[in-house]
């Protein structure tokens, strides 16, 4: 199969779901990441995109990914331009990629960028033809997800959980290539913080580690 995780900022697609995206490389599907903005105009000095693009590199190595793609979109203002500025560059990565899976942030963020990833991406996905995506999973973001309001429309409500005890410690590795977006415990972007959460979900359906998500399509065919 091919996978593609689309994220807002470089790291993204590791905190939520690097453990499943090894699991996929793992079977020997085609994982691809695309990140929507660079991450890091908005908090750093200049040339600091080079440093997460090397970053992004690096951990996708460890979890096995074919390739990491960089839309370069202004990173925390991709609410300032019309949607469709947003829409076409992401539209023209999964056209060319053709997933037969894509993982996408939850639409409850509390990080506005990760919302309008979330929808522009569901306009990208849109059931037209016979090359729409067959599954769409939205996952979490420790430090984003649970930090949002606790409205009962908008609250991480997984419905689906990957066992990723086997690939939990490569999740880990891969988040330690990311030097600039770690913190210390117990902020939830530490490694224990991490470790914890997977154990946490796992917790919930009878598994050592599990990395949960919430299913917006999942389509069968014959």
């Amino acid at each position: 199969m091919k996978v593609v995780a689309l994220a807002a900022h470089p790291d993204d697609e590791l905190l939520g779901l690097g453990g499943t995206l090894a699991r996929h490389a793992d079977a020997g599907d085609e994982v691809v990441a695309v990140i929507a903005s660079e991450g890091a105009s908005s908090r750093y000095a200049a040339g600091a995109d080079s440093t997460l693009m090397a970053s992004a590199r690096a951990a996708a190595r460890v979890l096995g990914l074919r390739d990491v793609r960089f839309l370069g979109l202004p990173d925390q203002r991709l609410d300032e331009p019309p949607i469709l500025e947003i829409i076409r560059p992401i539209e023209g990565a999964l056209r060319e990629l053709a997933p037969d899976i894509v993982y996408v942030h939850h639409w409850g963020d509390l990080n506005r960028d990760h919302r309008v990833v979330h929808e522009a991406t569901l306009v990208a996905c849109r059931p037209v033809g016979d090359a729409y995506p067959r599954a769409v999973y939205c996952f979490e973001t420790p430090s984003s997800s649970e930090w949002a309001a606790p409205d009962p429309q908008s609250c991480f409500a997984p419905n689906r959980f990957v066992d990723v005890t086997a690939t939990i410690e490569r999740k880990l590795e891969a988040m330690r290539c990311y030097e600039t977006e770690l913190r210390p415990a117990p902020h939830p972007r530490s490694i224990d913080a991490l470790r914890t959460r997977a154990a946490y979900w796992g917790q919930t359906v009878g598994l050592a580690f599990a990395e949960p998500f919430v299913t917006l399509r999942e389509v069968v065919c014959s």
